[in-house]
């Protein structure tokens, strides 16, 4: 049986960015409605998280400990392309996770020392201080989440740890334009405004 060829995705070039559309047909022939009476999909992933959403909080401690380790590898041996990606990871995947996991308010801050890292021209310079501040608020966010006032507390640490990176990212990118814009933009994490 011969296999036909891909569809290639329809690219729109601008001059700042491209917009691809992919080709979906074939997953159109793949998707079905579900059948009456049968069980919904979306339903049963629903039930699935709810039966395991007893362990989130136990996972979200995991991922502060493991950037807490990272950190702590950083201070003993300081900042290296190795060291940098693996803080940046575990900073990434708790942005990513804690939606997920019911912790909202710390994506902003996972989210501020994932820019730190990935915008600083000059891994030395990064202050270790700003690092623990950002490591401390994931933290601190995690352990007070039952307060009843900790989305307040956390979107006022969050606001001033962007503040405080944004301000060091602009002074260190001073001399690079095309960063500087990025570092200006809003941030793209979840409950940030524009």
């Amino acid at each position: 049986m011969a296999r036909s060829k891909p569809a290639k995705p329809d690219v729109v070039t601008f001059s700042d960015h491209e917009i691809i559309t992919p080709d979906t047909s074939k997953l159109r022939r793949t998707l079905r409605r579900a059948a009456p009476g049968e069980p919904d999909p979306v339903a049963l992933a629903e039930e699935a998280l709810a039966q395991i959403s007893s362990m989130f909080a136990s996972w979200m401690n995991d991922e502060c400990e493991r950037l807490d380790a990272t950190r702590r590898k950083v201070k003993k041996h300081g900042f290296s392309k190795k060291t940098r990606q693996d803080l940046f990871l575990a900073a990434h995947d708790l942005k990513g996770e804690a939606q997920t996991f019911g912790f909202p308010e710390v994506v902003p801050a996972a989210d501020s020392l994932c820019r730190l890292l990935e915008h600083s021209p000059d891994l030395a310079k990064i202050p270790m201080s700003i690092v623990d501040q950002h490591v401390d608020a994931v933290r601190a966010i995690v352990r007070e989440y039952a307060r009843s006032d900790a989305t307040a507390l956390a979107a006022e640490l969050t606001g001033k740890l962007r503040a405080v990176t944004d301000e060091f990212l602009m002074r260190e990118n001073r001399h690079r334009p095309d960063v500087l814009l990025t570092i200006r933009s809003p941030s793209l994490a979840p409950g940030e405004s524009f």
